[in-house]
């Protein structure tokens, strides 16, 4: 058995991240990422009994560009996924990578008392998690 330490996901995970309201528009949402250098924007609960939701770049490209939607006209609740698999801060990154490969993900809100605090995707695991051994 290995004695490397655990490395877990708050170890990695990115505490600057874009949330938007599902009402923001596709074109609010790219002039965001643009300008905080993001690949993803969450969207906001609407109440406390509602769940976050989630548009990637991918998103964009396969249901406004591939499509000839003007994005300013395409609101992100009508992209985005809901609801979205988050992970919490103390999952060790093995088990989060796992998750990611079973899921198809890329990309997670990390998820602390039904509020996100960061976000992890397969970049900070590799090469934030695989340093840390």
């Amino acid at each position: 058995m290995s004695s490397s330490r655990i490395v877990r996901v708050r170890d990695v995970m990115q505490y600057s991240f874009v949330c938007l309201e599902g009402l923001a528009t596709v074109q609010e949402a790219i002039d965001t990422m643009v300008r905080e250098n993001a690949d993803t924007v969450f969207i906001h609960r609407r109440h406390e009994d509602d769940e976050p939701g989630i548009v990637v770049l991918a998103d964009i490209a396969d249901q406004v560009l591939a499509r000839d939607r003007a994005p300013d006209r395409v609101n992100l609740y009508e992209i985005m996924t809901k609801p979205v698999i988050g992970v919490a801060p103390a999952m060790n990154i093995r088990y989060c990578a796992r998750l990611f490969s079973r899921f198809g993900l890329s990309t997670a809100p990390v998820v602390e008392n039904k509020d996100i605090v960061g976000v992890v995707t397969y970049r900070e695991m590799v090469l934030k998690g695989l340093l840390a051994h």
